[in-house]
Order: structure tokens, then sequence, then C-alpha cells
């Protein structure tokens, strides 16, 4: 457990020690045949090149002993018989087959390399599709640097062990079979002193494989939890600068850090003690080979030449295991980062359309723009099981008609756009859209319908042009002034360095909060919905702008079934339908005036408006 589970500060930027979702306890298999049929599994497109790698990698697993054999059998042969004619032939056969070796090798190891740019592309964007497709309730419960540690660094590490561990391995695997045969020829008393080395091999990696894995694991998550730390540091650094927090996080991160380096250093304490054994093993089983070896030369019972060949392949033999050693190394690394990826492929969305689910039908493709009717029938919904945050909520908005949110915090005015929008489902009763209940639709269908304006405008890297065409990105340039002219903004756009093509950096840096807000409604607009959402629109834009927007905004929202989150009264006066909300259910309904008039809860909201300034 890392140790940073006894940190609980209210103020800290990461729950320290609660893992992510997939991040679960389960012991991990080390070398999963499971997982590693998976991971084989994308080189099927590249079938081709990878069956032309595999039998490769065969032949350079026979090359390099056959590289010793040669030269044992030039030194029992021409150089020990003093021949210098054959000699020559010898020398030559070596240098063809060196050279054929390393040309064969260049091959190798480009398609390696290839095969595993391949495959790692492909599993981004796997990850990339999988992870768009989820639930906005995934992403509350999963951080961003989870999301970005698995598509990286645990990309990465399944990199290195299809290129290094699975290819090297068969190599240096196959060089260690051929030199055995050639061994078990050369002299069968002295192989079986090799044999003795099979056991010691098993148990020493019997008792350090557990360990490792353990540790590669944990060093793997905690590696995601100091990313899902660095990417929330940096997009609440206005807070943090805001608050002085600066050091406080610096020693929160650095403990995260810590523990991150706890368990590398576990991981390298481990491979530090299991290497040296490997080789210490084979050292002595050099020196105990070298003296059963000498003994029988000496007595006669072997031929120095084939004591020489004897040992040349002992080496080729010897020589791979602290190289296996280390690929084993790697290869829990690529484990644990394919668990830990296929973990996150393998998340089921908390829901996801019917297999009967239809599109929903829409009138604009022939030429008409009518609002779509909606209606809540007795929904109840919660975030969470067991915790609503919507009770038995009914009304009905007809095509055309503005409804606005009205009321505290957490009253439930957001749930109610969301399932509007069908990011959530309810947990009771029905949501229809035309007559048709929303889980009968297909989510796609819908959000083509749709137009939102947030409080965030978030906005991409690139220029203002890109960000109004988001929303049709096969819009011309003319059809995006045409939409800015509609909003009465043009001047503000005209205003920017460079206009249109004014570049803007991550989330809209280099403009102004009311000119990215301006940027979201002509997004909107330019998408030309039959449903709108406006979730405090105009919170980013001062009292003037907003004024000349009304007209435009009438422009925008006559036709259009529309629900509005605000809390400037200028705006609410518009609704056909205000909804006053209190604790997940509609305390009130009515228009702006009927509300007032009855001199009850909205009543008291209004007044509280009118002194705050919001009128």
């Amino acid at each position: 457990m890392s140790s940073t589970q006894g940190v609980r500060s209210p103020l800290t930027l990461v729950q320290r020690g609660k893992r992510d979702e997939g991040d679960d306890d389960a012991p991990m298999k080390p070398l999963d045949w499971g997982i590693i049929g998976r991971l084989f599994g994308y080189t099927r497109p590249f079938a081709r090149k990878r069956n032309a790698l595999i039998a490769l990698t065969v032949f350079r697993a026979t090359q390099l002993p056959a590289l010793s054999w040669v030269t044992a059998l030039t030194i029992a042969g021409p150089i020990t018989n003093r021949e210098i004619s054959p000699l020559f032939g010898w020398i030559a056969g070596y240098a063809v087959l060196a050279v054929l070796t390393d040309g064969l090798f260049h091959f190798r190891q480009r398609y390696a390399l290839e095969i595993g740019e391949a495959v790692v592309g492909r599993m981004r964007v796997d990850l990339f599709n999988h992870v768009s497709r989820m639930p906005m309730s995934f992403f509350h419960r999963v951080k961003l640097g989870s999301i970005l540690s698995r598509v990286t660094s645990d990309v990465s590490s399944i990199r290195a062990g299809i290129e290094q561990v699975f290819f090297v391995g068969i190599v240096q695997l196959g060089q260690m079979l051929f030199a055995a045969v050639v061994m078990a020829f050369t002299d069968w008393r002295l192989f079986l002193v090799v044999l003795g080395l099979a056991p010691v091999l098993w148990a020493l990696n019997n008792h350090f494989r557990i360990r490792l894995s353990r540790d590669t694991r944990a060093q793997q998550e905690s590696f995601s939890r100091v990313t899902a730390t660095l990417a929330e540091s940096i997009n609440g650094i206005r807070v943090t600068q805001g608050f002085v927090r600066q050091e406080t996080n610096a020693g929160l991160f650095r403990r995260l850090l810590d523990d991150h380096s706890r368990f590398s250093m576990g991981t390298a304490r481990s491979s530090a003690i299991l290497l040296p054994l490997l080789e210490l093993n084979s050292q002595f089983f050099v020196a105990t080979l070298l003296m059963l070896g000498g003994w029988q030369v000496l007595e006669g019972q072997m031929e120095l030449g084939v004591l020489i060949t004897f040992f040349l392949f002992a080496n080729q033999f010897f020589a791979p295991i602290q190289v296996l050693g280390n690929l084993y190394n790697q290869g829990l690394v690529a484990m644990a980062g394919a668990e830990r990826v296929f973990q996150l492929l393998d998340t089921t969305p908390d829901w996801q359309d019917a297999p009967d689910a239809r599109d929903l039908p829409d009138p604009r493709a022939s030429g008409t723009t009518t609002g779509a009717r909606v209606e809540f029938n007795d929904v109840s919904f919660g975030y969470k099981p067991g915790n609503p945050v919507l009770r038995n909520v009914s009304f009905t908005a007809e095509p055309g008609q503005m409804i606005a949110l009205v009321g505290h915090t957490g009253s439930g005015k957001t749930s109610i756009i969301n399932l509007v929008a069908k990011f959530y489902l309810p947990t009771g009763g029905a949501v229809r859209v035309d007559g048709q209940e929303i889980r009968a639709l297909t989510g796609n269908s819908l959000h083509r319908q749709l137009g939102m304006v947030t409080q965030n405008n978030f906005l991409f890297a690139g220029s203002v042009l890109d960000n109004i065409r988001y929303s049709r990105p096969e819009a011309t340039e003319a059809e995006v002034r045409a939409a800015i002219e509609k909003l009465g903004c043009a001047e503000q756009f005209e205003a920017l360095p460079q206009g249109l093509l004014t570049v803007v950096g991550e989330r809209g840096s280099g403009i102004s909060s009311g000119q990215r807000q301006l940027v979201c409604f002509a997004r909107a607009l330019l998408a030309d919905p039959r449903l709108l959402i406006l979730d405090e629109a105009t919170s980013a834009i001062d009292a003037l702008t907003e004024a000349r927007l009304q007209q435009a905004l009438a422009t925008l929202l006559a036709g259009r079934t529309s629900f509005v989150v605000a809390h400037r009264l200028s705006t609410i006066r518009q609704a056909n339908l205000v909804l006053v909300l209190d604790h997940g259910r509609i305390i009130e309904s009515g228009t702006h005036d009927e509300l007032l008039s009855r001199g009850s809860h909205y009543a008291s909201l209004h007044a509280q408006f009118v002194c705050s300034g919001g009128a």
C-alpha cells in the first residue's frame, strides 16, 4: 500500500491512495498468456510482415550459434592441424555468414520497430475511440491523468515489450536451445552439468517473479497518480496561485513522487539482486565445466578441440541468461501496462443506446426548423445510487418554447439539462422527445439536433473560425460570417488581431472570457439546432453586450425549444415557462408575471435578484 494513504487533507489535489476505476487489487499474473494473445491480435493487419519477422527472428537464433560453430570447427580443424589452405576457406565462410547475419539483423530490427509502432498506434486509436464514447458519468469517476498515463506511458511500455521482449526473447531462447543441442552431441556428460542449471534458474525465477510483479504494478499505478495530480494542478493553476498553494501542492506532489520512487527502487533492488545471481550462477557452472573438462583433457578422455567447441557453445548458452533476466523485467512492465490498458478498454459504459434504438427524425432535412417537444414524466435521477438529485419531476416543453430553470445551487437545474441532452439516463420515470422515450433514441441523432452554450465556454486550440465551425465542420466561412452577423457581434470578432483567423491557445487563452462566450454563441447558432441549452450562457458577458445580444438571442431562440439556466432576470422574463426548483423538486411553475403575482418562493428569489443587481 502507498504511504500516501495516510494523508487525509481536505485541500489535497487528489484523494491520495484512492485508485481509479480499473486499478483493482487483484493479483496480477506475471505472464498472462491471455493478455499476450490479445496483444498478438493487434498484429493481424500486418500478418505478412509479422510472419516475415518471426521467420527472421528464428533464423537469427540459429545464425549466432552457427558463427560460434564455424569458429570452433576452424580451430579444431585447420588451425589444430596447421593446414593453411583450408584455413582461408573457413575464414571466408565465416565472413559470408557474418555479413548475412548482420544484413538480416537490419530487417529484423526494422520490422520489429515498425510493427511495434503500428500496434501502439492502433491501440491508442482504440483507447481514444473508447474513451470518447463513454458517458459523462465515466469522466466524473476517472481522473484525466489516469487516462493520459494509459495512453502514454502504459502504451509505451507495451511497445518496448513488443519490440524487445518478444522478438529478442525468441532470439535468446533459440540461441540457448541450439547451443544445448550442440553441447549434448559434443559431450553428454558435461551437458548433464549444464542441465543442473535448470532447477536453480527455476527457483530464482519463482522467488523473484511475485515480488517483481507486485512492485512493477505498484510502480505503474503510482505513476498514474503522479500524472493525475500533475494534470489537475495545471488545470487549476489559477486557483493554486490565487490562494498561494504552490508550496503546499508541491509538497503533496513530492510525496507522490516519493511513493513512485519507492516502488521504482523496490523493482530496481529486486532486479539488482536477481541479475547478479543469474550471472554468478552462470560463472559457477562455467568454472565447474572448466574443472571437469580440463580433467578429461589431462586424462586423455577428450581432445582439446572438443573442449574448446564445448566452451564456445557453453558461452552461447549462458550469455542469454542475463539478457533474458533483463527482458523478464521489461516483460513485467509491459504486462502491467497491457493489463491497465485492457482494463480501460474493457470498461463497459454505465449505459449504451439500446440495440433497437432509432434515430430521432430531423425535420430540418426538408428545410423546416421546428422546435422539439420535450416531456418529463415523473422523472427521478441520481448520480450515485441511493442519492437522488431529482425527485418526481414532471413538465412539458412545447415546440418553440423557452423553459427557464431557477433555483439555488444544487437544486437540480444542471441535472435536468443533462437528461434533456441524454448525457445521463433517468433512474425513474421517462423523458420523451417528440413523443419518443429518450432511451429508444440514438444519442448521436439527438445531439445532431442539439445546441449548447455553457458557463465554461470551452474552446479548442486553433483559430476562432475553426472553433465556431466545430459544430458544423463543413460550413463555409461565409456561413460562419452570416451566423456572426445574425448575432449582431461582427465588430467584436473583427476587432480581434487577425479577425476570425486569430489563433487561441488551449481553453481559449489569448482572448477575453466575453469573447470566448461569443464564439460559443456563434458555434451554437451555426448548428441551427432544434433544441438549445443555455447554461449560465451570459455569465461572462457584460450587461451592455448582453443587451445588444437580446435581439440576436430572440432570433436564435425563435422556433426552437430552449432550456435556459440563468441568474439574470432579463433572460428569465422572456421564458414561456419558469420552473422553480428546490432540492430536486419543482415547487413552482408558470410565467415570470404569474409567479411574481403569487408572492411565494419565486417572488423571494426575484427580490434577491433585484437587490443584487440581477435585473
